[in-house]
């Protein structure tokens, strides 16, 4: 049975590819409508989730500009009249350079910072309006599981996720009383097709990631889609505040 069968909607960023493509495909999969949202062309994404039966429409907007993150809210309440689950998905991971923090340019620190932590600032500041008006929502920040790690040469990146961990945990306690529930998820190194493409990897790269895992394999998109689910579904209505790291047992805490 579909978890999602009363109308529900949902609005997933950077969801153009990779793990952000796999959020919106399970989410409506499981009856959701879905809002696909991203920088880059999100109509493959749309059209797989039409070609399976589901319900979805996409918008190109950038998660750091006030007037595009309105347009995709304004335009997800049109076709639906309503928004109940954000999934925080987009975010500059792949194409970063592994390097020493003395060495990432201020501008590159910045353009880190803006789009991992003021965009997701902005994209719940966007929704939880028509959240408020259900007394109900589901807000899904993705972190990371270098947080928990210290995994050096990406400090912008991780510090980045680091604060996606303090934002959740801080809007959880602020939205409590609007029945609006806040929780993140931290995946490991998932091999999604950008990550893939790397060829800049520190030490054995993929190697060692696995090697430090209890479950020792590769993670790859469908690992984290479980732990989508159980946030954005009715399952987690009494959990609010926490991170749940889906890293196979790299990072436990």
């Amino acid at each position: 049975m579909a978890r999602f069968n009363d109308g529900e909607v949902a609005i997933v960023t950077g969801g153009a590819q990779g793990i952000g493509a796999a959020y919106a495909k399970t989410l409506a999969a499981e009856g959701a409508k879905v809002m696909v949202s991203d920088v880059l062309d999100v109509n493959n994404t749309v059209n797989i989730i039409k070609q399976a039966g589901g319900e979805a429409i996409g918008i190109k907007a950038d998660v750091t500009d006030d007037k595009q993150v309105g347009e995709m809210v304004s335009k997800t309440v049109s076709q639906w009249g309503r928004i109940d689950i954000l999934v925080n998905n987009a975010a500059i991971f792949a194409q970063l350079k592994m390097q020493k923090f003395m060495d990432i340019p201020e501008d590159e620190w910045d353009r880190v910072l803006r789009v991992n932590v003021r965009g997701v600032f902005q994209c719940v500041k966007a929704v939880v309006p028509e959240m408020k008006k259900r007394k109900y929502g589901k807000i899904i920040n993705i972190a990371s599981g270098t947080v928990f790690k210290g995994t050096p040469l990406m400090l912008h990146y991780v510090t980045s996720k680091g604060a996606i961990v303090a934002m959740t945990r801080a809007l959880a306690r602020e939205l409590g009383d609007d029945g609006i529930r806040v929780n993140a998820i931290a995946p490991g190194s998932t091999m999604s097709e950008n990550v893939l493409k790397r060829t800049n990897w520190a030490g054995g790269g993929p190697a060692d990631t696995i090697a430090s895992r209890a479950i020792k394999r590769d993670e790859v998109p469908e690992d984290l889609l479980g732990a989508c689910i159980f946030l954005a579904s009715p399952e987690s209505d009494f959990v609010s505040g926490q991170t749940l790291v889906v890293d196979g047992g790299s990072a436990i805490w």
